[in-house]
């Protein structure tokens, strides 16, 4: 009996407030997470609704989910596998990726090598304008190739003005669509490319020259070989950012053409079909953790370079004819986005804009208009956003410090896993989860929060752990030794010093949060409604004046808070 309450003591001595706070914190993503992929995969079986909040709470509730289980089947599986929608839907999904992966590691095959290896002119204004297409949702991307390539587009008006017939391409297609995430996730691939060209041992394509190898050979044998690694890691990335991609498809897909992202959003938005929502849930999850974890393997498993203690100097090609040549290549390429994006800004000012090369006059009463009318979606997305941002600061400090300090390896992965998860993947998951009591969330602003916070924190954890690792235990220990609880000395003396990786991560946070589309989209209410799904549901509309005026001041907030996170980080691109 003695011995029985030394162990109880010795246990909640254990207990303290950091280890409350520990275990909090992982609930939070149980409840939050776990639990709602958990839910959605139990109703891929079932086919119909499975609340298990619910059944604590409810036996009525507790009672029907146990009918239902026992109804589970593979029957939804086995629809998919034999073909139909769904089945066309993720082919088309694994189609459209593996192109745009494809044809943006090509793409910037040549830009990744002029950043890393020559004395290509204009580095830095291409740097900023290559950075531009990340910040733009990809929605209003979409638009912006609409008002350029659309039936009364003006590249269509200029190209049929040269004695083109018809449109240069059919927008509206997969085609339109491949295009847009190639001119517009390209910069997710080229700066992994440029560091890999950067970081290769240039001794080898030095011996390679000084054997008398052409420089054509050294580059295929040798040069890309070295950065392999990081060009197969980039075309992983960019499979799993087009195959989770829904603002493009939405807006540019046909009715013909089914994409696992679009069907999905379809399923539960216009059906309510439950089944069908969460096979192609699960499928959407299972697909994209694949390929993170390829991207992953590649990542840390292999090792193409070389390394030595000996120094070297990376000699620049400045060979005019090579460098001239990929700064075309490279102003050609920025250029679509750029002009896409100028397209949205100078529709933004129109009266009215046909079939012309320019509108026909030009007004601010769009912009008055969304500052008069939609103020409160204004409000709204900044009122999200820092909620989501309090959230995130909170739990990623904790997380930071616990798989630092404590070795949290279980905690470091749980919080990765929502970098794998879809948007849409993740909206349909809290609708299912939170629609009944005791959390009866669904439609409300605190669940948008709390799926904004999931979704992007983290971005949020990784800023923080690089700050949480540059401080050194002995200052925490010496507050402790002080008098001061290890809580106390958390939130006094690690709390500040990690504040310049909380301040970077909280504008990376904010940013991507306030262009979000996919969760907006499926679970904002009425009344809460911000910026994103106001340019959303115009351009449905058609209203395209006004969407193209607020999606202008998306993009201004954004590249604000971009420059300023930029300022903090002190990073350089190139």
């Amino acid at each position: 009996m003695k011995k029985k309450r030394q162990r109880i003591r010795s246990f909640f001595s254990r207990f303290d407030s950091l280890s409350l706070l520990k275990w909090l914190v992982g609930l939070f993503f149980i409840l939050f997470l776990i639990l709602p992929l958990l839910s959605v995969f139990i109703v891929s079986f079932t086919g119909q609704p499975v609340n298990i909040l619910g059944s604590l709470v409810n036996m009525d509730i507790l009672q029907t989910n146990i009918e239902r289980l026992t109804n589970a089947s593979l029957e939804h599986y086995e629809k998919l596998v034999a073909g139909g929608t769904y089945y066309h839907a993720l082919k088309n999904s694994l189609m459209l990726s593996l192109g745009v992966s494809t044809f943006v590691i090509l793409m910037c095959l040549p830009i990744a090598y002029g950043f890393a290896r020559t004395t290509m002119p204009f580095k830095k204004v291409f740097a900023a304008l290559c950075t531009l297409p990340i910040i733009v949702p990809t929605f209003i991307s979409a638009a912006g190739f609409i008002i350029m390539f659309g039936r009364t587009g003006w590249a269509t008006t200029l190209f049929q003005t040269l004695g083109g017939d018809g449109t240069i391409f059919n927008v509206y297609s997969m085609t339109g669509i491949v295009l847009v995430q190639i001119f517009f996730f390209f910069p997710f691939a080229l700066w992994p490319m440029v560091a890999a060209f950067k970081l290769s041992d240039i001794s080898l394509e030095e011996a390679s020259h000084n054997l008398g190898a052409k420089s054509w050979l050294t580059m295929a044998f040798i040069t890309l070989p070295l950065a392999l690694p990081g060009i197969i890691s980039s075309a992983l990335l960019i499979f799993t950012v087009s195959f989770s991609d829904f603002g493009t498809p939405i807006i540019l897909a046909p009715d013909g053409l089914n994409l696992i992202v679009v069907e999905a959003y379809r399923e539960i938005s216009g059906f309510f079909n439950w089944a069908g929502a969460s096979i192609l849930t699960v499928v959407m999850v299972i697909v994209a953790a694949f390929f993170f974890w390829l991207q992953r393997l590649v990542t840390k498993g292999k090792n193409y370079g070389t390394l030595s203690g000996k120094p070297k100097q990376l000699k620049q090609n400045s060979n005019r004819w090579v460098t001239t040549s990929l700064a075309i290549y490279t102003g050609i390429v920025v250029l679509i986005p750029l002009l896409a994006v100028l397209s949205v800004g100078v529709q933004s000012f129109a009266t009215t804009w046909g079939a012309d090369l320019l509108p026909r006059g030009f007004t601010l009463d769009h912009y008055q208009m969304i500052f008069s009318r939609s103020t409160n979606n204004i409000v709204n997305s900044i009122v999200l956003a820092l909620g989501a941002l309090v959230i995130s600061v909170v739990i990623s400090t904790l997380i930071s410090y616990f798989v630092v300090r404590q070795n949290a390896v279980k905690l470091d992965f749980i919080s990765s896993i929502p970098l794998i998860v879809p948007g849409i993947a993740l909206g349909i998951a809290f609708i299912q989860t939170f629609n009944t009591a005791p959390l009866k969330l669904t439609g409300t602003a605190v669940i948008l929060i709390i799926a904004y916070a999931i979704r992007r924190m983290p971005y949020m954890i990784r800023s923080t752990m690089g700050t949480m690792m540059s401080i050194k235990p002995d200052i925490e220990e010496a507050s402790i030794n002080l008098g001061a609880s290890k809580l106390m000395s958390i939130m006094t003396v690690v709390g500040p010093l990690m504040l310049p990786g909380i301040a970077a991560g909280s504008i990376l946070v904010f940013v991507t949060v306030i262009k979000e589309t996919s969760v907006t989209i499926l679970m904002a209410p009425s009344d809460w409604a911000p910026m994103s799904l106001v340019v959303f549901q115009n351009l449905l509309r058609g209203e395209v004046y006004t969407a193209s005026a607020m999606a202008i001041l998306i993009i201004i907030i954004v590249l604000i808070l971009q420059f300023v996170a930029n300022k903090i980080t002190k990073n350089s691109l190139y």
